[in-house]
């Protein structure tokens, strides 16, 4: 059998589950100018980050009118911007149908706003409470924590770690260009001096940790900052940066946040 004969015979492709990150753009309105605005202004702020970027559109927040929702001048001002638009995410109905007339894919909200609150104490019912024994107590069994994942080797620029679960904990330095992400914390064990993102599925308690502040952007939760602010504040010296009151804090690692 001939080559050719034997590659015809494989499968064109394969699927595979995988996991990306991606940068969310939580809409709030969308007014043609005053959209392009804030984009140049975000854009101005770090042009790096934004070059060819894949977005998410989120509308989990949407509040402005349905019929001022232009998916098409949407696209074209991110196109004109190098930006990506990969998704829709939330919305109603009809903003849902909008999208995929504008040929743009259309991923399930973040499920918070579909959240049952949680119900008011009352009297115990129920045959813990008929019996008269305590119920079980989910809080007082531990939970096994999601694994930290350690990395002993530089990572250099155009490399990408990522700890989809736990922390991520680099014995090394992560070099400039290179992109650091996890769920949970980051530590780094030398001088952060590419992208670090931590808590990226939305754990605004997560920090980062590092021997040597030089990064190019730290994110947690979505919250972020350049390496121009960055270096306002504990710039190249051993620090943890948090959020608080959604703002990100550069704090020294000798000295409590407060």
């Amino acid at each position: 059998m001939t080559d050719a004969l034997q590659a015809n015979d494989r499968p064109a492709f394969q699927l595979k589950g995988t996991t990306v990150s991606l940068t969310a753009l939580e809409l709030a309105y969308f007014d043609e100018e005053s959209f392009e605005a804030a984009l140049r202004e975000k854009i101005r702020q770090a042009p790096g980050f934004f070059r060819n970027i894949p977005i998410l559109i989120s509308l989990d927040h949407y509040q402005g009118p349905t019929a001022e929702l232009d998916f098409f001048k949407l696209l074209g001002i991110c196109r004109r911007h190098d930006i990506h638009v990969v998704g829709v995410r939330g919305g109603d109905e009809d903003q849902r149908r909008l999208a995929r007339h504008a040929a743009i894919a259309v991923l399930p909200g973040s499920g918070q706003n579909d959240r049952p609150s949680s119900p008011e104490k009352g009297p115990e019912t129920g045959p813990a409470a008929e019996s008269g024994t305590d119920a079980p107590n989910a809080e007082s069994t531990p939970a096994n924590p999601a694994p930290a994942r350690i990395v002993s080797q530089p990572v250099r620029s155009g490399q990408q770690v990522y700890a989809p679960e736990g922390d991520l904990i680099i014995l090394a330095p992560v070099q400039a260009g290179a992109e650091v992400l996890a769920a949970g914390n980051i530590h780094v064990y030398g001088p952060l001096r590419g992208r670090a993102l931590a808590g990226v599925h939305g754990q605004e308690e997560a920090r980062v940790f590092c021997q040597s502040l030089e990064a190019e952007l730290v994110s947690i939760a979505g919250h972020y900052k350049i390496s121009e602010d960055l270096q306002e504040r504990g710039w190249k010296a051993p620090v943890q940066i948090q959020l608080r009151d959604d703002l990100l804090v550069v704090t020294p690692l000798d000295r409590s946040p407060g």
